[in-house]
């Protein structure tokens, strides 16, 4: 790990829904959210997984094993055309929040190959210079995602190299993946950011622990979803219907390198949690364990990870 350039971070973590299946409206709220969080002096602002256009829980989009409707077809389509494509107009816009405020910002997206049709499930990181500084496709979509998103490769485990040190994330289930989060380990990363959909009681301990064993502030980011937010002239209203009346909690919180909660959760409402990270408990709680350093027995055990190629 570098030296940090500057010992503090003042961060942002949007716990917010979004403008379902409005990509232009979604958009909108973010840029609101940024503008307030950097007034407030924050220096990095973190959104949830797929938050532009939506996280569409407990929708099937028409499929079932060997069969589709017709009117699913039409609802994906819908959410199609509200993916973004990388770059693209949205990335100019946050890109230019960005290097407004001075800020770096995560967010999560639904992207749209700009070649195919494929769906992914991605996170953006911009830069205070107005940059696009990383791309991460999820790995593997889980369950029923599958329907939506493809599997992704393009981008794979990049970190930022920010004042505060390297900067990574992994999206929702991917964070189940041992070697995933070894992957990240591996960069040095200081601040491992996790957005995602997840309020099930099982999932803090997951971000505890990775906490823990990369000995690194977790940044978990989750939306607050309400089932009147769904639009209602979709075609899947039987199953909207049956979904609860808060679909997604929230439960956004920070998580310092010990494994202690330094914000706890918020649950059930729209917030802005900010919390000062003193990046110097960073290599400090390393002393006894450093997973990928002096922890680690390289002649016995070794990833390999397959990054593309340029």
């Amino acid at each position: 790990m570098q030296d940090f350039k500057n010992r503090f971070c003042k961060i942002a973590v949007v716990q917010a829904e979004p403008v379902m299946f409005d990509k232009e409206e979604t958009v909108k709220k973010a840029l609101e959210y940024i503008k307030e969080a950097a007034e407030n002096e924050a220096q990095f602002v973190v959104f949830p997984e797929s938050f532009i256009p939506c996280y569409p829980y407990g929708m099937s989009f028409g499929f079932t094993i060997g069969a589709r409707t017709s009117q699913g077809r039409a609802d994906w389509k819908r959410y199609y055309d509200n993916a973004v494509v990388v770059p693209g107009k949205e990335t100019e816009q946050f890109g230019e929040a960005a290097e407004k405020y001075g800020v770096y910002i995560s967010i999560g997206i639904t992207e749209r190959d700009a070649v195919n049709t494929t769906l992914y499930c991605t996170n953006l990181l911009f830069s205070p210079d107005g940059r696009l500084a990383a791309k991460h496709r999820k790995l593997k979509p889980t369950g029923a995602e599958r329907y939506i998103w493809g599997d992704g490769y393009d981008g794979l485990f990049p970190v930022v190299e920010t004042p505060w040190g390297p900067v990574g994330t992994l999206i929702c289930w991917e964070n189940y993946m041992p070697l995933a989060r070894v992957a990240l380990y591996e960069k040095g990363t200081a601040i491992y950011l996790a957005p995602n959909t997840n309020d099930n009681t099982e999932w803090f301990d997951t971000i505890r622990h990775i906490a823990i064993e990369g000995h690194c502030y977790v940044i978990n980011a989750d939306q607050y979803v309400t089932k009147q937010a769904y639009p209602g002239d979709l075609h899947a209203q039987e199953e909207i219907s049956r979904i609860p009346d808060i679909v997604i909690k929230g439960g956004s919180c920070v998580i310092d390198p010990y494994g202690h909660y330094l914000e706890e959760p918020v649950w059930n409402r729209e917030a802005i949690i900010y919390a000062d990270l003193d990046m110097e408990a960073v290599p400090a709680s390393r002393m006894e364990f450093d997973g990928t350093g002096h922890y680690s027995r390289p002649d016995v055990l070794k990833l390999q990870v397959r990054e593309p190629e340029l």
